[in-house]
């Protein structure tokens, strides 16, 4: 049996190792470990929750330990880029504990939090920096970091990159980066256009997967339930109230669903917190201690905020509404069945949605086991809570009263709110808040005189 000693790691990070009683590696471990530590470039294909985090922060690490020197200032020597502040974090803590023997500087940066407390713990230069591409561009754009002495590149979780609309922040960074380091590149899934951005970063890479494309994990019981759109709120209530739940992550497609759903359960005396990017950062860290410490049973999330969420004793993932990417349901079911715990996938399906869930059963090659409605179904619906009434800026914090407003004649008029609309392609989403518009800065105007009226010159 392969274990960790086996592998040559420094000394000072075995030690880390047996302090957390890490002895043997997972399958993403054993085949990424060796390869990276002969300075090879790395296509991993992986599940978050496989322990591609260790395999590939150990190597590096040792790398950074085998040939010491200090950071140069407002610079790092490895940069690992995650989509979601949560991801973000949990990597660096990662970090932090594998190098806790050692004298290696880690540090985090993403938005939603002071961008001048970030400049001052860089203006020294850091060993490790983890970040999300948006606030990264917006350090490098300030002259408070640099990137051409990186040493070791790590892009994950790729395939949500892509689908948060940051292709085009992965090229700007791909620029700024010396053309001599190690690069790690790691997806969930591998299709045709992450297969061409993975090109654009590796050279001659060694390529390992843990799982075949886009299967779901075997462990995982998947159930379906035909019901109506506005059914489904009781339908989740009967299945909290019937099920064995220890934790459950319940998915929505939208960020005011996942507020609306949260309310409801409130209204059924159902304690519940909601995740997703429109919560200021302190709120969604609250919410996932709460979840993580078992405070509240049941976290509901959107698709963009829940990457990063590695939370051992999720025993259901609910789908309150399917994805209409097949990739996106493979994501979300893994959340549960870890480390060789059983789980359970519970999916909503409206008519309009059951296209759907015929391509998530073609991509996966599995068919959900049916879940009937329970037999007082129609008497749960017609005595539905009230919704507990939430502040008025719920779900909203830091956006314009004004777009407050206008999203309220939307919905009324039977309109899409904006802040429910998805990334636009190929354009930063911000720091895992899906739907955040680019920042962009734009010269002032220069005006020739000061009367109303005046002739205006743009320069």
């Amino acid at each position: 049996m392969t274990t960790f000693n086996d592998f040559g790691l420094h000394a000072d990070i075995n030690r880390a190792l047996a302090a957390k009683d890490y002895t043997v590696p997972t399958p993403i471990q054993m085949q990424a470990i060796p390869p990276l530590m002969k300075g090879r470039d790395l296509c991993g294909i992986a599940q978050t929750g496989t322990g591609k985090t260790a395999g590939f922060s150990l190597p590096s690490i040792h790398h950074l330990l085998t040939y010491p020197h200090r950071p140069t200032p407002r610079g790092c020597r490895m940069l690992v880029l995650a989509p979601t502040r949560e991801l973000a974090a949990q990597i660096a803590q990662s970090c932090r504990d594998y190098g806790r023997f050692t004298k290696l500087s880690v540090s985090t940066v993403f938005g939603g939090v002071p961008i001048n407390k970030q400049i001052r713990d860089l203006s020294g230069g850091v060993d490790i920096l983890v970040a999300t591409p948006g606030r990264l561009l917006d350090l490098i754009d300030q002259r408070a970091l640099r990137l051409d002495d990186v040493e070791i590149f790590v892009l994950d979780e790729a395939d949500q990159m892509m689908d948060m609309g940051f292709i085009h922040s992965l090229r700007r960074v791909a620029k700024l980066l010396p053309s001599r380091r190690q690069n790690l590149f790691f997806s969930a899934t591998m299709p045709k256009e992450i297969a061409h951005l993975a090109e654009q970063f590796l050279n001659d890479p060694v390529t390992v997967s843990v799982t075949p494309q886009a299967t779901t994990v075997e462990k995982i019981r998947q159930f379906a339930t035909f019901v109506e759109q506005k059914e489904k709120q009781a339908l989740l209530h009967s299945v909290v109230a019937t099920q064995d739940i220890d934790r459950a992550l319940i998915f929505t497609r939208t960020k005011h669903g996942a507020d609306r759903v949260v309310r409801h359960l409130a209204g059924a005396g159902i304690k519940a917190m909601a995740i997703h990017g429109n919560k200021s950062q302190s709120q969604r860290t609250h919410a996932l201690q709460a979840f993580r410490s078992g405070d509240i049973k049941l976290l509901v999330a959107t698709d963009i905020a829940a990457r990063g969420i590695d939370v051992s004793g999720v025993s259901h993932v609910i789908n309150f509404e399917i994805p209409n990417v097949p990739e996106q349901y493979v994501h979300r079911i893994g959340r549960t069945a870890r480390a060789g715990a059983e789980g359970m996938a519970i999916s909503f399906i409206a008519p309009d949605e059951r296209p759907y869930m015929k391509d998530i059963e073609r991509v996966t090659r599995s068919k959900s086991e049916p879940m009937p409605l329970p037999e007082n179904f129609n008497e749960l619906v017609r005595n539905l809570p009230k919704p507990v009434a939430g502040p008025r800026d719920t779900g909203s914090q830091g956006r314009d009263p004004n777009r407050q407003r206008q999203d309220a004649r939307r919905q009324a008029s039977g309109g899409q709110p904006r802040g429910d609309r998805g990334p636009r392609r190929d354009a930063p989403a911000g720091d895992g808040a899906e739907g955040q518009r680019k920042r962009r800065f734009r010269p002032r105007s220069k005006s020739v005189g000061a009367h109303k009226g005046a002739v205006t010159r743009v320069g």
